[in-house]
């Protein structure tokens, strides 16, 4: 898709909307990193859509060679103000990107979504990026979460994996459910070891 994107527009909180930031960095990162731990392999990672850095943060005591890639040069200057050169900090889309070398561990999480052509960004993760024993870490926001089907139940949503309009402000073009998400990992040749 050619439509401009404006990614420091995407990332900001709208009049009727405004994203639970602090959930994700108190609460889900942690478990995110939990779950991601044991499966972790020596070498080094690339984040992909770092946004302002509290999750590579977390990565910082598992890894000393890290890359980012993001594409909000605002989000990037907060990302530098609290990481500094700690890590290899890439402005770029994930479309134009190119990148130095392959990765043992590649973390994609709660960008999927944002993503106009997602199959497309996995086959590139997986052919050109992913070190050939590499580790793909992905985590999307779930259309069968409790709340979505709450949601559906008291007429706020009209199905589970609608994209609501404050989503599509933030940028998002789907909502995965396990099923959906497992299909275009599989139609992108990765081999699904782990979900939940």
């Amino acid at each position: 898709m050619n439509t401009y994107r404006d990614y420091n527009q995407e990332i900001k909180d709208t009049s009727n909307h405004r994203y639970a930031y602090n959930f994700d960095i108190d609460i889900m990162h942690k478990y995110m990193i939990q779950s991601f731990e044991p499966y972790f392999i020596k070498g080094n990672l690339l984040e992909l859509g770092s946004f302002k850095g509290a999750f590579t943060k977390r990565l910082l005591s598992y890894f000393d060679d890290i890359t980012c890639v993001e594409a909000s040069n605002e989000a990037i200057e907060v990302f530098k103000s609290e990481i500094g050169q700690k890590v290899k900090l890439i402005k770029s889309c994930f479309e134009n990107v190119i990148l130095p070398t392959k990765y043992d561990n590649i973390v994609l999480t709660h960008v999927l979504e944002h993503i106009d052509n997602p199959v497309e960004l996995l086959k590139k993760i997986n052919h050109e990026w992913l070190s050939e024993n590499g580790r793909f870490f992905l985590v999307c926001p779930n259309a069968n979460a409790p709340s979505r089907q709450i949601a559906v139940k008291m007429g706020l949503l009209s199905h589970n994996t609608v994209v609501t309009p404050a989503e599509a402000e933030h940028g998002h073009k789907i909502t995965y459910t396990l099923d959906t998400l497992e299909r275009d990992t599989k139609v992108a040749g990765l081999k699904v070891l782990l979900r939940s």
